[in-house]
């Protein structure tokens, strides 16, 4: 058995890169050119390459490609209200709540 921790921490432009790399294989399954999805998602093509190239995209940007590819729903669970398993969990998570502190006069 291996002992080793393995840590999987990500950064900003790590998921970025990832999600790039998703979108162009989506785009090479639909057997299109980035011009052609460029087209489609209503961006300017040096808009969607430089996407391809470095992960650099405005979120409006990202939605319209997600649209052209008809892959929107899945932005349905970002940043979505966490599913509880229990009521001790539920009670854990209000503990864990901050109030908000007064403010100076």
């Amino acid at each position: 058995m291996n002992n080793i921790l393995s840590f999987n921490i990500s950064t900003p432009n790590d998921i970025s890169s990832q999600i790039a790399s998703r979108v162009k294989a989506r785009r090479l399954e639909l057997n299109l050119t980035q011009e052609g999805l460029s087209t489609r998602a209503g961006l300017k093509f040096a808009t969607y390459r430089r996407f391809e190239q470095t992960g650099e995209i405005s979120l409006h940007g990202l939605l319209q490609i997600a649209f052209a590819l008809n892959a929107l729903s899945d932005f349905d669970i970002l940043f979505s209200q966490r599913q509880y398993q229990s009521i001790d969990e539920v009670l854990n998570e209000q503990k864990k709540i901050r109030k908000r502190g007064k403010k100076n006069e």
